[in-house]
């Protein structure tokens, strides 16, 4: 397993409770630029979809860098049907968000680890900030 992408920014912005593995449909030349290295999940976020009654879930805004058309296109997400309407229900029960964590290359295929996570308060990420400041203070 090949780290491409991280989306750091998303471990301070939101309390990540599950993590998800979902494939990527990709078109044309973007598999290249997942190889190179030319992917950005900063500000990108999976959506869920009722496309003839059934369930999909899309990766919106996942910058990848090709050629040809829209960088930053939505992207289809390969799940178990079961794993999206779980997911459904937690969403809407506690009012979760799906956020894109990793994109990795798993035997050649291009994956995309996904979160369940909650967004955090300001004074939230004040404590996250005090927190990590103390334990760089104790390891020094």
């Amino acid at each position: 397993m090949k780290i491409i992408a991280q989306n750091k920014k998303a471990f301070f912005e939101y309390d990540l409770l599950e993590n998800y593995e979902a494939g990527l449909v990709l078109v044309g030349d973007e598999i290249k630029s997942i190889r190179l290295g030319k992917v950005s999940l900063i500000g990108s976020f999976a959506k869920i979809f009722m496309f003839h009654n059934k369930p999909e879930i899309w990766l919106v805004n996942c910058h990848i860098e090709t050629t040809g058309d829209d960088p930053t296109r939505s992207r289809k997400l390969l799940m178990h049907k079961t794993e999206i309407t779980k997911l459904i229900g937690k969403i809407q029960e506690k009012g979760l968000t799906l956020i894109p964590t990793k994109l990795y290359l798993k035997n050649g295929r291009a994956k995309v680890e996904i979160a369940l996570g909650r967004g955090r308060k300001l004074h939230d990420k004040r404590e996250a900030i005090k927190r990590r400041e103390i334990d760089r203070s104790i390891k020094h």
